[in-house]
C-alpha cells in the first residue's frame, strides 16, 4: 500500500533505480519506495530543459538544446539555431515531449500520436512533430492517465561510441548521498539492476568530507573507460560538478541515462532527471519559482496552498485522516472491507477550521468520490475543531455525498454535540472498522446507483 501511494505523487518522481537496486545478497541497499515519509515531503522536479540548462550552469556537458512552444518555434530551432540555416548539410535532431513522467519515448498521445520522443531529419519535421505533441495528453506507464504535454525540447542528435548511466541520490542507506553507475546506460536501469547486478556500483559519498578523487577514479574505470585517455579525465570532471550541484542546489537525485562517450572523446548528459529537496525551497527559490503546476494534479496543487497532505488514487471513497500512519490503516482497512480509497489526505496535528473545510470542498469536488470517510484521533488536534471545519463546510458548499465520521480522543464528546446539533445528517461510526464497513456500503450503493442511472437517497442526501 505504501509504495501505490507513494508512486502516485507527481511532485516526487524518484528515480527507478531507487525502488529496484539492491545487492546480490538480498540485503537492501536502496529504499524500495520513495525515501520520505508517504504525503509528507514531495520533491520538485523539473522539466528536462531546464534541468540541461542547470547542468550547463555547473559546467556539465550536454548537448545543444532549446525549448519550443508552438510548431513554428520548433521548426525555426531546427533550422536556424541547430543548424545555423545550413539547409544542404543539415544535422538530425532530436524532438522530445516536455512531460514529468519516464517511458516518454514508448508513450502514446490521447489524439492517437505514437511516442514522445523523435527523430528529425528533414525540414517540416519538427512542425509536423510538435503539432501532434503540443496541447496533447502523453498516456506513459507511468503517467495512465495522460499528462498534458506544453512545451517540446529540440535537442542535436549525440552519436555514441558508449552509453552509461550515472546518478547520485540521497540513499537512507548509507545516510548521504550515494553515487551510482553502470557501463549499460540507454536502457532500462531497474532491468539492468535486476538481471544483471554484477555492473551496478555504488560509491557512498562523506557528506562532510565531499566526493573523493579516487572514488570519482573507480567509477570511471567501472563504467568501462581507460585510464589516461580524455574521456576517463572528463569523466571525472564531470562527476565532481555533478555532485557539486547535487549539493549546491539540494538536489536529492540527479539521474543521468544515457551518459555517452562521443567518438570524438566527449563525454556528455544526453538525458537527464533532477530532483530537488522541497524543504531547502526557501533557499532554491529561483529553481523552485520553476515549477510546472500544468504537470500536477490540480487537487494536490490546491491542496498543498492550504499545507494539506495531498495525493489522488483511484478509488471511490475520500478519506481525511490526520497523521500518515492512519492514513495508510485507513485505506488499508477500505480495501480489506473490499472498498477502494480515493485519495490519501492527510490534515496533520494541526490544522484550523479552514483547511479542515478546504480538505472537504477538495473531496467533493472529486466526481469519482461517492463517500467521504473522516478518521481522526484527536491527540494535538482536537475533535471538535474537525467537527466544526465539516460542519463550516457542509454550510458553505453543501455536500450532498454520504459522510461516514469515526472521532476519537481530545474534545470527541463536543466534536458529537455539534455533529448531533449542525441540521446535516452524518453518520457516526464506533470504531475504524465500523466506518470503513459503513462507508464502502454506502459508496458501493451510490455507485451501482450512478451506474443504472437511477437515483437513491440516504438519510439526510440525495444522490
Amino acid at each position: 500500500m505504501i509504495s501505490s501511494v507513494a508512486s502516485k505523487s507527481s511532485f516526487a518522481r524518484t528515480g527507478g533505480l531507487s525502488r529496484f537496486l539492491h545487492r546480490s545478497n538480498n540485503k537492501s541497499l536502496l529504499p524500495r519506495t520513495a525515501p520520505n515519509a508517504v504525503g509528507a515531503v514531495r520533491n520538485l522536479n523539473l522539466h528536462e530543459y531546464l534541468s540541461m540548462d542547470l547542468m550547463k550552469q555547473h559546467g556539465i556537458a550536454t548537448p545543444a538544446g532549446y525549448v519550443a512552444s508552438s510548431p513554428e518555434e520548433a521548426e525555426n530551432i531546427f533550422l536556424h539555431k541547430l543548424n545555423k540555416g545550413d539547409t544542404n548539410n543539415l544535422k538530425d535532431a532530436v524532438i522530445k515531449a516536455q512531460v514529468l513522467s519516464g517511458g516518454r519515448g514508448l508513450g502514446t498521445f490521447k489524439n492517437g500520436f505514437q511516442g514522445g520522443v523523435h527523430m528529425v531529419t528533414k525540414p517540416g519535421q519538427a512542425r509536423d512533430f510538435a503539432e501532434k505533441m503540443l496541447g496533447q495528453e502523453l498516456v506513459t506507464k507511468q503517467a495512465p492517465n495522460g499528462i498534458i504535454c506544453n512545451k517540446v525540447f529540440l535537442m542535436e542528435r549525440m552519436y555514441m561510441r558508449r552509453e552509461m548511466y550515472l546518478s547520485i541520490l540521497m540513499d537512507r542507506g548509507s545516510q548521504g548521498p550515494l553515487m551510482v553507475a553502470s557501463p549499460r546506460g540507454g536502457t532500462s536501469i531497474e532491468d539492468v539492476a535486476k538481471t544483471n547486478p554484477e555492473v551496478i556500483f555504488t560509491e557512498p559519498i562523506d557528506i562532510i568530507d565531499g566526493i573523493q578523487d579516487e572514488q570519482c577514479e573507480r567509477m570511471a574505470a567501472n563504467l568501462g573507460l581507460e585510464p589516461g585517455t580524455a574521456p576517463y579525465d572528463k569523466a571525472i570532471v564531470l562527476m565532481k560538478n555533478l555532485y557539486a550541484m547535487f549539493i549546491g542546489c539540494d538536489c536529492t537525485q540527479v539521474e543521468v541515462n544515457p551518459l555517452a562517450e562521443t567518438p570524438d572523446g566527449d563525454v556528455v548528459v544526453c538525458d537527464a532527471k533532477v530532483n530537488f529537496d522541497s524543504n531547502a525551497e526557501y533557499r532554491q527559490k529561483e529553481i523552485f519559482a520553476k515549477r510546472d503546476f500544468s504537470q500536477e494534479d490540480a487537487r494536490e496543487v490546491e491542496a498543498s496552498k492550504y499545507d494539506l497532505n495531498y495525493i489522488g488514487l483511484s478509488g471511490n471513497i475520500g478519506c481525511m485522516v490526520n497523521g500518515a500512519g492512519l492514513a495508510m490503516s485507513t485505506m488499508d482497512i477500505i480495501q480489506l472491507k473490499g472498498g477502494s480509497p480515493a485519495n490519501f489526505l492527510d490534515v496533520g496535528g494541526g490544522a484550523n477550521e479552514e483547511q479542515v473545510q478546504k480538505a472537504f470542498e477538495i473531496l467533493n469536488s472529486d466526481d469519482n468520490v461517492q463517500a467521504i470517510l473522516v478518521n481522526i484521533f484527536g491527540g494535538i488536534m482536537r475533535c471538535d475543531v474537525i467537527a466544526n471545519g465539516i460542519i463550516n463546510a457542509a454550510k458553505e458548499i453543501g455536500i450532498r455525498k454520504p459522510i461516514v465520521i469515526r472521532l476519537q480522543g481530545t474534545n470527541v464528546k463536543e466534536a458529537r454535540t455539534l455533529i448531533d446539533g449542525c441540521g446535516f445528517k452524518m453518520i457516526l461510526a464506533d470504531d475504524l472498522e465500523d466506518a470503513a464497513t459503513k462507508a464502502v456500503g454506502v459508496a458501493d450503493i451510490a455507485a451501482q446507483a450512478s451506474k443504472i442511472q437511477v437515483g437513491v437517497k440516504f438519510e439526510g442526501f440525495a444522490l
